[in-house]
């Protein structure tokens, strides 16, 4: 554009008003004033055309192309923040002339022009960051990872870069010197300290594939117990299975010690692990009555009457006297038991025999003998698993009387009152 047009154009007023008697500063001002207003709605009317231009005409070609990250460049407003560059181009070039008489007023324009180019462009970067997060969200590989985190950390250095060209800007600061680098250094340490951690927590997490979203932890520091939903920079938010939302720091994954289900969710099975506890006066050798008896429960027969050959071939070896059930070898009521149950778990369709199965006794404690039920159940869907884990030990506990066994339960105050009045 001819600039020798663009001076004629500018003074126009100004020498309108001189020419009929105005004093040349006053008519300096108001022509200045004059051209402001002209200019501002200018630039106005410019932007708001431009902008509908470009917005629409991206609409249009997101509509048309079979790509989504346009669509998502849309939504983001990546073109509505793109058509603020025409009229601040214009503004930037237009300001020298319109204030070519003020060189502070120019100067002080100029600077704040500057730095709404500086803003304007993170404002872009922003845009395109989110529009590459939502894209990236909907491709499975990558829903388990913590794009939030990377956005904030870009985020925070696009954010850095932007405030010290606004302090070159404004005061002419140079971040050449080492002296004020490391200055500025300290005082960014200081302030994004928690940030800091969080973005090399966030690392951390990532490369060690600590946590994922969607992993099921357990972090009984911040009462955590339910599904990561979002991994951020500075927090990791937890959906707890009461429908609360537990918010963790980032940086405690990898400083404090918690539990990930991951591992249970990719395995084969669910561990289930849980004692029935026998009292310990009820278990007894058993005689040849019982042994008889038992044989009638059909998962078992075929134990007991192969252990009834073993034991009675023993005896006779070492010629034991059986008037007395002690001597030699017998069998218990209690390790019948623990026969049935583990005979019941190899025939439940829910246990996965591949993995590890067993029936054990404990060390006696006060409140009985703890018989353990240790195995994997094919469903790990957690109310699924609960119901199998129910049925096992429903069974189980019901079964104890057939083997003359006994639960044992503390005594209740109704106890004692009864043990009371049967003594009266």
């Amino acid at each position: 554009m001819n600039e020798k047009l663009i001076t004629t154009v500018i003074e126009f007023f100004k020498e309108l008003f001189i020419s009929n008697g105005m004093n040349n500063n006053l008519a300096s001002i108001l022509g200045v004033l004059l051209n402001c207003i002209i200019f501002i709605f200018a630039v106005t009317l410019l932007d708001i055309i431009t902008r509908k231009f470009i917005v629409q005409g991206f609409k249009v070609f997101s509509n048309r192309s079979k790509n989504t990250y346009d669509d998502y460049l849309v939504k983001s407003n990546f073109p509505r923040y793109i058509a603020h560059y025409v009229p601040l181009t214009l503004s930037w070039y237009f300001i020298p002339f319109l204030f070519e008489d003020f060189p502070l007023i120019e100067s002080a324009l100029l600077k704040v022009v500057d730095i709404y180019l500086v803003v304007l462009s993170v404002l872009v970067i922003r845009s395109i960051l989110r529009t590459t997060k939502n894209y990236l969200d909907k491709d499975q590989d990558y829903a388990d990872k913590p794009l939030q985190s990377y956005l904030q950390v870009l985020m925070i250095f696009a954010w850095g870069i932007a405030i010290f060209f606004i302090a070159n800007i404004l005061t002419g600061f140079s971040a050449k010197s080492l002296t004020t680098l490391g200055a500025a250094s300290a005082i960014i340490l200081l302030i994004f300290k928690d940030t800091i951690l969080g973005f090399v927590a966030s690392i951390q997490v990532t490369v060690n594939d600590i946590v994922r979203i969607g992993d099921w932890i357990t972090f009984s520091k911040y009462g955590a117990d339910g599904h990561v939903t979002e991994i951020n920079l500075a927090t990791v938010r937890v959906q707890n299975f009461d429908n609360t939302f537990t918010t963790i720091p980032t940086y405690s994954l990898t400083a404090d010690s918690f539990q990930n289900w991951r591992g249970m969710q990719e395995s084969k099975g669910r561990r289930i692990k849980r004692s029935i506890y026998i009292k310990q006066n009820s278990v007894r050798f058993l005689s040849s009555e019982d042994i008889e008896r038992l044989k009638n429960i059909q998962l078992i027969k075929p134990y007991i009457e192969h252990r009834e050959k073993d034991v009675a071939k023993y005896n006779r070896q070492v010629e034991a006297d059986k008037s007395l059930l002690i001597n030699g070898k017998n069998q218990t009521n209690l390790g019948v038991f623990r026969k049935y149950a583990d005979a019941f778990l190899h025939e439940n369709p829910a246990i996965n025999k591949d993995l590890f199965l067993m029936v054990r006794h404990l060390a006696p404690t006060d409140k009985g003998i703890p018989v353990e039920v240790f195995c994997f159940s094919y469903d790990k869907n957690w109310e699924n698993y609960e119901h199998i884990q129910a049925d096992i030990f429903d069974h189980l506990l019901a079964a104890v009387s057939y083997f003359d066994l006994e639960i044992f339960e503390t005594p209740s105050g109704k106890d004692f009152k009864e043990l009371v009045s049967l003594k009266d």
